[in-house]
């Protein structure tokens, strides 16, 4: 069954040159060869100003940058977030973006009301692949992958997307060609299954 996947590519530099772009082609290019319809969304790519007070956070308006990636979001059966490990954590750009993605008054329905969030992703799917210069199994054993956890529940499943599944990859920054290739084919896998 065809699925609507959208690709989020959490990468601030937009030039497409880094491992971060290369697995979200693979992805993309699995998926589409399956049948899927796929959206790539560009937060480098995006020109937004970043939130810098409670006020523009709960009533500002939502940019014009932002408004059509947000209805993609929303109306996708499963995402798929890309993103490099910068100072143990996702780039501030896509941190940006998601704050301007779900504004209170769009969590809430719209009312302002946060005592009782709208599940807006409920029923949708992810699939969060993580790049970093470090061992993935020494950050997720020594620094206890505090950050994926982060957008995992506080972010995505605070909206109510589910499930999430996670991939982590480290030492990018000494990637021999055999083991990218590799890493290429399971991102294409991934995609054609939707997963």
């Amino acid at each position: 069954m065809s699925k609507n996947i959208v690709i989020v590519q959490g990468h601030p530099d937009a030039g497409g040159k880094h491992f971060c772009h290369a697995l979200a082609d693979a992805y993309a290019a699995g998926a589409k060869e399956a049948g899927h319809v796929v959206t790539m969304l560009d937060v480098g790519a995006l020109e937004f100003p970043v939130l810098r007070s409670a006020d523009d956070w709960n009533k500002g308006e939502t940019p014009p940058a932002i408004k059509g990636p947000q209805q993609q979001i929303l109306g996708a059966d499963h995402l798929v977030f890309f993103y490099p490990l910068w100072l143990g954590t996702m780039p501030a750009l896509l941190k940006a973006f998601l704050e301007q993605i779900f504004r209170p008054t769009l969590v809430s329905g719209g009312g302002g009301n946060h005592g009782l969030m709208a599940k807006l992703l409920k029923g949708k799917s992810v699939r969060i692949v993580v790049t970093m210069g470090m061992p993935a199994l020494l950050y997720s054993l020594f620094f206890r992958a505090h950050s994926l956890k982060s957008l995992k529940r506080n972010i995505l499943g605070f909206v109510g997307a589910g499930p999430i599944r996670t991939t982590m990859i480290g030492l990018v920054d000494s990637i021999k060609p055999a083991r990218a290739t590799k890493l290429f084919a399971q991102m294409e896998k991934l995609g054609r299954v939707a997963r």
